[in-house]
C-alpha cells in the first residue's frame, strides 16, 4: 500500500509542477483536467503525509527510549509520544485504505433529482413537496445551486412530479444513496378524523452529463410540442413552447415546460435524457455487482422503500442500514448529513470488506 503511496505522491507533485507551465495555464481544457486530478489526488497525498509524519514521531521516540539514559520527565514526554503515534498510525492506515478504495468515476458530477408522488393522492404529491423542501434546503447548507426544470403541481401546492438540477462540488457523491421510495406516515391536513396515512414519493437521483460526454443520435429522438398544463400560477405558460421528447430506441420520454422559451425547454429536456440514459447504463453496472453483494446500499431495486419518515414518533429511518434518527423535523429542514455520511460510511464498510475477501 505504501508503495503505491510513494507513487501517488510523485503524481501529485508532477502536476503540481505541471500546472505552472505557461503552456499549460493558457490551454484551458489541458489545465481544467490536470487540477481535477490535483484536487482528486489532495485528500489522499496529505493524508499520507499526516502517516508519515505519525511514523517519524513513532520512530524517533522508539529509538530514544532503545537508547536509554532518559530522566524521568523527559522519559515520561516520549512515551507519551510513542504511544499517540502509534495510535495516530493506526487510525491513519484506516483512513488511508478508505481513500484507496476504487473511486465512483461519477462522484464530481452535478445531479438531476426527479421526485414523483406515489401511493396516496394527494397526499403523495404533498410528501414530494416536502422532499423537494428537503433536498434544495440542504443544497443550500452545502452552497450548492438548484434550478428547477420541470413541475407539475397539484391544487394544493404539491407536485405529481418535479426534477431539478443541483450544481455542487461533488453533489452525486453525497445524494447517490437518495434514490428509491420515500415512505410518509402522518396525519393529513384534509384528514377530519385524525387518522395516520401512508404515502410514498419515488426518488431518483441522476448524475449530470452534458452533450460533448453523451451525444444523442438526432434521429433517434422524437420533439413534439405543446402547451403547457398545470394547477395554475405563473409559472403555466399559455403558449405552445412545452416539449417532450420521446428517445425511441429505449421508449423513454422527457418533458418540459417550465421555460417560456421552446429552446430552453428543449435543452433542459434534452440535458435530463441524457442523464437518464447515463444513469440507465449505471444501474445495469449496479445490478451486476449486487448479484454479487450480500448487502447493497445504491445498488438495489429502485422500487425498494428505503426510508420511513414517521410523525407521530417524530422519527425518521434508514431501512437499507437501521439507523433510526428522532429528529424528523431537522431532516425535512434539509439536515440530512447524517443519513448522508452514515450511508457512505456503510458503503466504505461493505466494500472493504469486500477487498479483504477478494485478498
Amino acid at each position: 500500500m505504501f508503495d503505491k503511496l510513494k507513487d501517488v505522491e510523485a503524481k501529485f507533485e508532477q502536476i503540481n509542477q505541471r500546472l505552472m507551465e505557461p503552456s499549460i495555464v493558457n490551454d484551458n481544457e489541458q489545465y481544467k483536467n490536470l487540477m481535477k486530478e490535483y484536487k482528486t489526488l489532495t485528500p489522499l497525498v496529505e493524508k499520507y503525509r499526516e502517516y508519515v509524519a505519525a511514523q517519524n514521531e513513532y520512530n524517533e521516540a522508539k529509538e530514544l527510549l532503545e537508547e536509554g539514559g532518559l530522566d524521568k520527565e523527559f522519559k515520561a514526554i516520549v512515551d507519551e509520544q510513542y504511544a499517540e503515534s502509534k495510535v495516530k498510525i493506526d487510525e491513519i492506515s484506516e483512513e488511508l485504505k478508505i481513500l484507496l478504495l476504487p473511486r465512483d468515476p461519477n462522484d464530481d458530477r452535478n445531479v438531476i433529482v426527479e421526485i414523483r408522488g406515489g401511493a396516496g393522492g394527494e397526499e403523495s404529491a404533498l410528501f414530494a413537496n416536502s422532499l423537494y423542501r428537503m433536498y434544495t434546503m440542504y443544497a443550500d447548507s452545502m452552497g450548492w445551486k438548484t434550478e428547477v426544470l420541470n413541475a407539475n403541481e397539484t391544487g394544493l401546492g404539491g407536485y405529481k412530479e418535479i426534477s431539478f438540477s443541483i450544481d455542487g462540488d461533488g453533489a452525486y457523491s453525497k445524494l447517490k444513496f437518495e434514490s428509491g421510495v420515500h415512505r410518509v406516515q402522518r396525519v393529513p391536513e384534509t384528514e377530519t378524523q385524525g387518522r395516520i396515512h401512508t404515502s410514498t414519493a419515488t426518488v431518483a437521483v441522476l448524475p449530470e452529463v452534458d452533450d460533448v460526454e453523451f451525444e444523442l443520435d438526432p434521429k433517434d429522438l422524437q420533439i413534439d410540442v405543446f402547451r403547457s398544463s398545470g394547477a395554475g400560477g405563473q409559472h403555466v405558460n399559455k403558449t405552445s413552447s412545452a416539449i417532450r421528447v420521446t428517445h425511441l430506441p429505449t421508449g423513454m420520454v422527457v418533458e418540459c415546460q417550465d421555460e417560456r422559451s421552446q429552446f430552453k425547454n428543449k435543452d433542459k429536456a434534452l440535458k435530463v435524457l441524457r442523464s437518464r440514459l447515463l444513469d440507465q447504463k449505471i444501474q445495469a453496472q449496479n445490478e451486476e455487482i449486487a448479484s454479487k453483494r450480500k448487502l447493497q446500499v445504491g445498488t438495489g431495486d429502485r422500487s425498494e422503500r428505503i426510508r420511513t419518515y414517521n410523525f407521530p414518533q417524530g422519527r425518521v429511518t434508514d431501512h437499507r442500514i437501521g439507523l433510526t434518527l428522532y429528529k424528523i423535523d431537522n431532516i425535512l429542514n434539509g439536515d440530512i448529513q447524517e443519513l448522508i455520511d452514515a450511508l457512505i460510511t456503510f458503503d466504505q464498510a461493505e466494500k472493504l470488506q469486500e477487498q479483504s475477501n477478494a485478498d
